[in-house]
């Protein structure tokens, strides 16, 4: 999935959203409301390389008042997403007046920039980096 894609699957809930936190801006009067974030990577590492890029994605839903019909729409479009998520909550938060409803799951961001080291990334005519990579070359080359 790329951002704009997990993006408009958000706003596909109908409610109005924001990366990580909303601006004085353009904060909603009050919930319901949806804050989603990246908060880390979770990559695949195998051979002293970032492997396969996973990118962990932490949607909030915040509420008034417990509203299992608005979780079930945010589980109908993680779901529909084909995203396997974990859910916690609702929990209260007593500072704010609302409820937290957390779904946590892992991403794999096809719009991420490869890494140096990924295999599927573009072949380029620069030296060898690495010790394996002087290894290859010379078997190839026989």
């Amino acid at each position: 999935m790329t951002r704009a894609e997990i993006a408009t699957m958000i706003a596909g809930v109908g409610l109005p959203n924001a990366y990580d936190h909303f601006t004085k801006d353009d904060k909603p009067d009050g919930p319901p409301f949806i804050c989603f974030l990246y908060p880390e990577d979770a990559d695949f590492k195998a051979d002293d390389s970032n492997y396969q890029r996973i990118t962990d994605l932490t949607v909030e839903l915040y509420v008034d008042a417990p509203d299992f019909t608005l979780e079930a729409a945010v589980e109908t479009a993680l779901g529909g997403s084909g995203l396997v998520y974990t859910r916690s909550g609702p929990r209260y938060i007593r500072d704010e007046r609302m409820y937290q409803t957390t779904y946590e799951t892992s991403v794999l961001l096809t719009d991420n920039p490869p890494a140096p080291d990924d295999p599927t990334a573009a072949p380029t005519d620069e030296p060898p980096t690495n010790d394996t990579e002087v290894l290859e070359q010379d078997a190839e080359q026989g």
